[in-house]
Parts: C-alpha cells; structure tokens; sequence
C-alpha cells in the first residue's frame, strides 16, 4: 500500500512538470516562430535590410501590391500602383494610400505577407510603413511609402524557378480606444515639450 502511494506522488509530480514545461514552451512558441519565420521567411515573412544589393542582377521579377482592412477599420485602403517589374537587386519605392471615412479618430497599424510564401526570404524591405501606428482623423488621408528589392541569391535557388510574379500584401488593423488615448497623450506630451524648449530658447 505505501509502495502505492509513493507511485501516485511520483506520478503526479513527474505530469506536474510535464505541466508546466508544457506552459513554459506555449510562452516561448511565439517569439520562437517569429524569430523563425523572419530567418527563412517562412509563411511569406519578409527580410529587412538595410541598403541595397551591392549588384542588380538580370533576371526581371513582378510584384503586385494588395491592400485589406479589418472589419472595425472603415479606411479606403489601397496600393497607388497595381504592379510594378524590377530586376532582381534593384530597388523600388511604392505607395500606398489609406483615407479614414469615418466620423472617428482610428489608430491602425498594418501587418504584412508575400505570396507565395516561400518567396518571403528573397523580399527585403528596406524602409516600411508596417507595424507603425498610423492615425487618421475624420477625413484625413495618408501615404505611406515602403522601399524594398529582390534579393539576386533568388537565382541560385531552383525551387524558386517558377516564381515569376511576388504579392506585397497588408492588412490595417484598429489598436482600440485606450491604445489610441495613449498615443494621443504622448504626442501632446511631446509637444508640450517641444513648445517649453522653444519658449525657454526664447
């Protein structure tokens, strides 16, 4: 009997850790898939660089931009150029244009993807509008740039033969009325600041 109950106590502690090494991973599964799909551009991440290629290549790739919002995001959001052609390694700058047609202040911020998705290793962005907070007010437009290039390794890569044509697409999404006081809390904080180092240089 006591052998019994030594068992069930070792049990329930070794499901215990099991338990809890599970949590632990479910926590850390996140920033590991990110740092995973940024390194090979899994599940269509781009790269970022920080200046372009040091050569253009020959070979001449498309890219088409796409644009979407969420549901709670009444913006007119859409690329100002449908495609544009590019040799690989060499640069581009392209726009996009959002206008808030509602009668609310909308803080967005955009999230991103290539298609296809295996292409997302060879995308890189240089300068990108994506993750920023973007706040429109009643009427108010605006345009947002994105710099980027193909990188020229995508010719050494035969898996990628058939990839002719790569999708830019983004997707805004509302942060929320306490996310938008926030913002607005701080840029008012900052302008105070601004306003108090004019006035004391004065």
């Amino acid at each position: 009997m006591a052998l019994s109950n030594r068992r069930k106590r070792l049990m329930l502690v070794v499901l215990g850790g099991v338990a809890c090494g599970m949590v632990g991973l479910s926590f850390a599964a996140v920033p590991l898939y990110d740092l995973f799909c940024n390194v090979t551009g899994f599940g269509g991440t781009t790269q970022t660089a920080d200046a372009a290629p040091a050569a253009v290549g020959k070979r001449v790739m498309a890219v088409r931009f796409n644009s979407d919002v969420a549901n709670d995001v009444p913006w007119h959001f859409k690329p100002s150029q449908r495609e544009v052609e590019l040799r690989v390694g060499e640069v581009k700058l392209a726009f996009y244009t959002a206008t808030n047609e509602s009668k609310n202040t909308i803080l967005g911020s955009a999230v991103f993807n290539v298609t296809p998705p295996k292409a997302g290793i060879y995308f890189s962005k240089i300068d990108c509008f994506c993750f920023e907070e973007q706040v429109l007010r009643p009427g108010e437009s605006a345009e947002l740039p994105v710099t980027f290039f193909v990188d020229p390794e995508i010719v050494n890569d035969r898996d990628m033969d058939d990839v002719t044509t790569i999708t830019l697409s983004y997707t805004f999404f509302n942060q929320g009325e306490e996310a938008l006081e926030n913002y607005l809390g701080e840029q008012a904080q900052l302008a105070s600041r601004d306003i108090g180092g004019v006035t004391k240089q004065n």
